[in-house]
């Protein structure tokens, strides 16, 4: 990748958009403006222990876990796109501190969720007709995840198994998942209405939901449904939109006091 210095005094925000570890190396080759804005799309700063570097401390760019941080930010790590769809069907629980044993995800993402680097299983031939798991419970994601949930709840210790699956389609989420609980289904959708009220992107859905609700939007839907004691909440999203270029956007807008939908009102593939 070819580097071009920052030189512009009126760019106000710099989008990063590299395969991961091409951030630090920009940053490292290129001395920015205090003042500019980096939203980086890469997994280089989402850690809390990655999260400083080269004067800049980064801020996790999740709008429904850190909206008023990111009001205030200048860097902003963007999360993963499996990262996103998971939070978001959990982080209504962890703020409930209802999260007490293992949950499990089972989740399909399609084509273009596979990163920039071109390999055999991404290309069509072999994705078309074909479903495949890869990295099963080792997801780099995991860590993300695991470390949103504990910012709401600080005791939060359960494993998160994750299966992640390649889907023969190019865009969009579905992420499966369940876990144990006492809570009535009228409780827990009160709670996750609650939770989700004043953010734009998040709706509670009564019916069942697939990807085509959401591909080409920056929307999530969730749907929670009860089965013997476990709680199963369904979470769809664009990988290249919330998942991404889009929640980088929504972003954008909550640290330059842009009302947050600006840019973002998509019609969804399904209509």
């Amino acid at each position: 990748m070819n580097f071009v210095p920052v030189h512009y005094p009126n760019v106000d925000v710099l989008f990063l958009c590299g395969g991961h570890d091409a951030a630090r190396k920009f940053l490292t080759e290129n001395i920015l403006p205090k003042q500019l804005v980096v939203i980086d799309l890469s997994q280089d700063f989402r850690h809390a222990d990655k999260n400083r570097f080269a004067g800049r401390s980064f801020i996790y760019g999740l709008p429904e876990l850190n909206r008023e941080s990111i009001k205030n930010a200048k860097s902003v790590a963007n999360p993963g796109c499996f990262a996103t769809c998971i939070e978001l069907a959990l982080l209504p629980l962890a703020a409930a501190k209802k999260l007490d044993g293992e949950i499990h995800v089972n989740a399909v993402t399609g084509s273009t969720g596979a990163g920039q680097a071109p390999s055999d299983t991404t290309h069509f031939s072999w994705r078309n007709n074909n479903v495949s798991i890869y990295k099963a419970f080792e997801h780099q994601h995991l860590k993300e995840i695991s470390e949103s949930l504990k910012s709401l709840q600080n005791n939060f210790s359960s494993e998160i198994l994750f299966i992640p699956q390649r889907g023969n389609f190019t865009r969009g989420i579905l992420a499966s998942v369940y876990l144990k609980t006492t809570i009535e289904l009228e409780e827990v959708t009160n709670l996750y209405t609650r939770y989700y009220q004043t953010h734009p992107f998040v709706q509670i859905s009564n019916a069942e939901v697939d990807i085509k609700q959401v591909v080409n939007t920056n929307r999530c839907f969730l749907h929670l449904t009860k089965h013997d004691g476990r709680l199963l909440v369904t979470s769809v999203i664009d990988n290249l939109l919330k998942g991404a270029a889009g929640q980088a956007v929504q972003n954008m807008n909550l640290i330059f006091g842009l009302d947050e939908k600006t840019g973002l009102q998509l019609k969804p593939s399904a209509f």
